[in-house]
């Protein structure tokens, strides 16, 4: 099964993420990127994540797989 993660390299700080899903996503307060809230990896199914993920303007929600390779989410 995938874990749901922030690419911090991709992320803006748009903070849709957090607006749309914010029980899985939370915005660090020194950077301003978002990141996944601990517990909330496997939450990627949910219709409000999938909602987030496609609404990311940058991309930079993702799903690495359990052999390490980012996993088609879109």
């Amino acid at each position: 099964m995938g874990e749901l993660y922030v690419d911090q390299t991709r992320c803006q700080g748009h903070a849709r993420c957090y607006m749309l899903a914010p029980e899985t996503f939370e915005i660090d307060e020194e950077e301003g990127y978002a990141r996944v809230v601990e517990g909330r990896e496997q939450s990627y199914t949910e219709e409000k994540v999938r909602k987030a993920i496609r609404n990311c303007p940058e991309r930079a929600i993702k799903v690495r797989g359990a052999d390490g390779k980012d996993e088609d989410i879109s």
